[in-house]
């Protein structure tokens, strides 16, 4: 069938026809259009950008020894309760509370008349026993010439000498208590038997002093050496045995001889700038605990250190050895392992799982998973990613620490040559 046109002649599809024609159309076009774009010159790819730059380098080769880390306290040398010897009224107090005090100054005065008054009554009564033995030996030497003479009787004689004896037994009773109440009056002054730093008063003048050996005696003040301080921390009893390992290899970490230089530091400090020495070692290890007691001993110039303050100490836990160590910042973290990242020869990042020993100044200790030639990346981290090219650039490494095992060896070395 034709549609008749005034400009064409188009035929005409029957009703049924027409409608799948319309359904296919729109499958068509798309089908023209993709062969459109298929044709089309394709466009200018964008240019890969440059590998990312990194800084690389190499583990740093030094001589270190590992360092185990404690927490502890500090405890005075010499640590004195002052409480009198005698009984009495404080009459006076010499001491500025949180002074310095000297050994041998004056601190307390408990109110001597009392005891004055017994030292003189003990003088009079060893006068009177002396006096009485002067008469005694007196008429024993009367007696002796009279039994010889047989104007007395041996039983007479025999009472003088008895006389004499007890003269003299009392005259040595009677000094016995002079130097007792010499001792007593010389007690009303309390003086420091250590030098160091005093607390508080306990007790204000005109209060009664209990004193003597007994166990309720008045405490009057406290004095607390300072200058030098001891500094007592615990350990396990597998670090322990580490130490007694080690010392069979020529080297004493648990020694009691002060031969062993531990650092230590203060809460607010960031590093380990107190040196002092270990001095003692407890001889049995708590059951209740499973550790051992230790001691150190610090100097004390400017009174820092208080008993009682807490205090990290570093106890060398191993021999020199050499070890290969990289900055802390080029150390990663996948869940529980640690890693670095390397470049190879072909500038490729490679992963490299780590295991972490101690810090060192901002490097850190790698025990295995590092070659001495390896490269590793120190910086630009976040650029990098494994299995992709960088633009490796290298890093200058760093100087030894002064002080540290490996600035040693490189002075003894440099020593050597020059000879």
């Amino acid at each position: 069938m034709f549609r008749v046109n005034h400009k064409l002649l188009v035929p005409v599809a029957p009703a049924g026809e027409r409608k799948s024609h319309l359904i296919a159309a729109p499958a068509v076009l798309f089908a023209v259009l993709l062969l459109s774009a298929c044709t089309e010159s394709p466009q200018k790819q964008a240019s890969a950008p440059p590998p990312p730059a990194v800084t690389v380098a190499k583990p740093v080769k030094r001589v270190v020894v590992d360092e185990d880390e404690y927490v502890g306290r500090f405890v005075a040398v010499d640590s004195v309760e002052i409480r009198a010897r005698v009984s009495g009224y404080l009459d006076r107090i010499d001491f500025t509370d949180g002074q310095m005090v000297k050994q041998g100054d004056l601190l307390f005065t408990i109110d001597k008349r009392p005891f004055q008054t017994t030292l003189d009554q003990a003088k009079a009564n060893l006068a009177q026993a002396r006096a009485n033995l002067a008469f005694a030996e007196a008429d024993l030497a009367r007696g002796a010439q009279l039994v010889r003479e047989r104007t007395i009787t041996e039983q007479t004689f025999d009472q003088r000498t008895q006389t004499k004896r007890v003269a003299e037994a009392s005259v040595q009773a009677q000094e016995a208590a002079v130097r007792q109440a010499s001792l007593d009056l010389e007690f009303t002054e309390l003086r420091a038997p250590v030098a160091g730093r005093i607390g508080d008063r306990r007790v204000s003048p005109g209060n009664l002093v209990t004193g003597g050996t007994a166990g309720n005696t008045t405490l009057l003040a406290t004095i607390v050496s300072t200058d030098p301080m001891r500094f007592e921390f615990t350990f396990d009893e597998a670090s322990y045995l580490r130490y007694e390992r080690l010392a069979r290899g020529g080297r004493e970490m648990t020694s009691r001889d002060s031969s062993v230089v531990v650092a230590l530091k203060l809460l607010d400090e960031q590093d380990f700038r107190h040196q002092g020495r270990m001095d003692f070692v407890d001889n049995v290890i708590d059951r209740s605990s499973g550790t051992i007691r230790g001691r150190a001993v610090f100097s004390n110039p400017d009174g820092v250190f208080t008993p009682g303050m807490f205090g990290r100490i570093r106890v060398p836990g191993s021999h020199a050895y050499t070890a290969l160590l990289v900055p802390d910042a080029a150390i990663g973290t996948e869940q529980t392992r640690k890693y670095v990242l390397a470049v190879d020869s072909d500038n490729v990042v490679r992963m490299k799982y780590v295991t972490l020993g101690q810090s060192f100044n901002n490097l850190r200790v790698i025990k295995t998973g590092v070659q001495e030639d390896d490269r590793v990346i120190v910086n630009g981290l976040m650029r990098a990613r494994p299995n992709q090219k960088v633009n490796p650039q290298n890093q200058t490494p760093p100087a030894p620490i002064p002080g540290s095992p490996q600035a040693k060896a490189d002075s003894s070395a440099s020593q050597a040559k020059t000879d």
